[in-house]
């Protein structure tokens, strides 16, 4: 279902998301669709606990002279990840956008303790909520089949990390950071599926990468967001991906 501005709402208050004047860093936009880099600490849309300054708060704001907007968040990020939203600006793009998915290209970078063996390959585990704890996922043979690709890049990190792209065939929640923890590879700093660092306040994680044929012209859309200043202090400072 399109996860559009009448959808979103509070499970409490029931309201519709308010425009709000929240800072938004656009790598692309057009008529259709809108690619924002969402910085760590920020929620995507409101929840029961966040009921203002997201990211939606925001988009409300910039799009609200533009007649007919309904924005759609097509993909979505845990709070403490940075990086890549995509946004369809109607429910009729959204739409399109979804039937698309397989189409559509999510890469991530993640630093991670340890080296993944081997140094490239896909992790299948199916995932479901945690029936003790329904903030967390977890791997089990009953839940929604998952599969992230993955490929250890041959970039030195600190001693005993790695830097690991990986790229999302399904989407679930949480599911890199759990299907990395289960292949012995903890992300950085994930105090919930691995262990706090002092050299991050929050997972290592930036999604990184989004590529899609655009939901009207068919056309190849590429867009990068740039790593932001937590997550680049943890590589070599003449780093270029």
């Amino acid at each position: 279902m399109p996860e559009s501005v009448l959808d979103i709402q509070s499970a409490d208050s029931r309201r519709r998301p308010e425009p709000e004047p929240v800072p938004l860093d656009v790598l692309y936009e057009d008529e259709c669709i809108i690619a924002l880099n969402k910085p760590a600490g920020i929620v995507v849309h409101p929840t029961y606990r966040n009921t203002s300054g997201t990211l939606l708060n925001g988009l409300l704001w910039r799009l609200r002279g533009r007649e007919g907007a309904q924005p759609g968040i097509v993909t979505r990020l845990d709070k403490d990840t940075s990086g890549l939203v995509l946004v369809a600006l109607s429910s009729t793009i959204h739409a399109t956008v979804q039937k698309s998915m397989a189409a559509i290209r999510k890469e991530y970078l993640a630093v991670v303790h340890g080296t993944p063996e081997p140094a490239r390959g896909t992790i299948a585990l199916s995932l479901a909520r945690d029936a003790g704890d329904r903030r967390r996922v977890v791997v089990t043979d009953g839940g929604a089949p998952c599969e992230t690709r993955y490929e250890a890049l041959d970039t030195p990190v600190r001693p005993g990390w790695s830097l690991v792209r990986c790229e999302l065939v399904t989407g679930r929640t949480h599911q890199i950071r759990v299907h990395l923890a289960a292949s012995g590879w903890p992300v950085v700093g994930d105090v919930v599926y691995g262990r706090a660092d002092a050299e991050i306040k929050r997972q290592a994680l930036h999604a990184w990468r989004v590529a899609l044929p655009h939901p009207v012209t068919g056309e190849r859309v590429s867009v990068e967001a740039p790593l932001p200043a937590d997550f680049r202090a943890l590589l070599p400072q003449n780093l270029t991906l």
